[in-house]
């Protein structure tokens, strides 16, 4: 008698494999300082790794994740035009009652495939550093869940280290990123949208977007490790007073938009007919760029560049218009 072909665990084991693989060419992609097609490469395929992670756990746990409708009495499976059976995409992974997925690391991936929908059928550009506290909790929640549902041998951290970096980041560097020119308006709108949906509470856990703060160190003991970074925790008094630093920095560095970009983000909330004609009218109705208002403030003595609170006003402007913008 031929010996049995275990079938379950050989697949179990070929989705972890090419799970793992595509979470590390994620990451290898994303850090090679030759590819500038990071992040949508990286987007692609930390959803593949993830899709193939729950397959490989639901088919542990026997739980059915191919698409399928009641016959009688029997299951009638989904198929391709070419014979294949439709099995769970990601969404669907993590909207089942038995997804091990916890609330915050589901968001995070609700936030990539929502993503991966704008990127996929045009070209997107400079959303690299602006997600990058996602792209890190995405790693970092693939590396837990790895290991907690098949064990620390299947871990990826021992795979890679932390990328090296040719350049500092300066004031001007900074006030580029919060400012994100050239981003495009789907992106915009849409990052805009997912984390309005969000209690504070959700967006500001690590399991969706993993923060962090750095500080330069300028001594240290001679004969200690020199580690480039050096871990703090979140309760200690130290932690506390960066913390209490930076919510003082933050509160006095207010978003700004360019009138193209307020005009962008309209547009892409919605409002095709809305333009920077109609942007120049209403500020001008409004004495809008008068400093009284709080509405905005010339940038290096140049250019008007407009703070949250006049998009908002902008906002509901739009929305009041009955039509005039649709």
């Amino acid at each position: 008698m031929s010996k049995r072909i275990r079938r379950v665990g050989s697949i179990k084991s070929e989705l972890l494999k090419k799970s793992r693989e595509a979470a590390l060419a994620a990451v290898q992609i994303f850090n090679n300082p030759n590819i500038s097609f990071k992040s949508e490469s990286y987007v692609v395929l930390m959803i593949i790794a993830w899709t193939y992670l729950l397959h490989a756990y639901f088919r542990d746990q026997k739980v059915e994740y191919r698409y399928w409708k009641p016959k009688g009495t029997r299951r009638k499976f989904d198929e391709t035009k070419h014979g294949a059976y439709k099995y769970w995409e990601l969404e669907r992974c993590l909207n089942d009652a038995s997804s091990p997925i916890d609330r915050d690391t589901a968001n995070n991936l609700g936030f990539f495939i929502g993503l991966r929908h704008e990127i996929e059928h045009q070209m997107t550009t400079r959303i690299d550093d602006i997600l990058s506290a996602r792209f890190q909790a995405c790693c970092l929640n693939y590396n837990e869940y790895i290991k907690k549902l098949f064990g620390a041998a299947h871990g990826v951290e021992k795979h890679l280290s932390f990328s090296l970096q040719f350049s500092t980041i300066s004031t001007e560097q900074k006030e580029l990123l919060e400012e994100h020119p050239g981003l495009p308006a789907n992106i915009h709108g849409y990052i805009t949208s997912f984390d309005a949906d969000l209690s504070d509470e959700e967006f500001s856990n690590p399991h969706y977007a993993y923060r962090i703060l750095f500080v330069p160190k300028t001594a240290n003991r001679k004969g200690q490790a020199d580690r480039v970074i050096e871990f703090v925790k979140s309760d200690s008094p130290l932690a506390e007073v960066i913390n209490k630093e930076y919510a003082v920095i933050k509160e006095t560095e207010k978003k700004k938009y360019q009138p193209k970009q307020v005009v962008d983000l309209m547009k892409a909330e919605g409002y095709p007919q809305f333009s920077v004609h109609h942007h120049t009218q209403l500020w001008q109705s409004l004495a809008a760029k008068n400093p009284a208002n709080g509405y905005g403030a010339l940038v290096a003595g140049k250019a008007w560049h407009w703070y949250e609170r006049w998009v908002d006003i902008v906002r509901k402007h739009c929305q009041d218009s009955q039509g005039k913008y649709l």
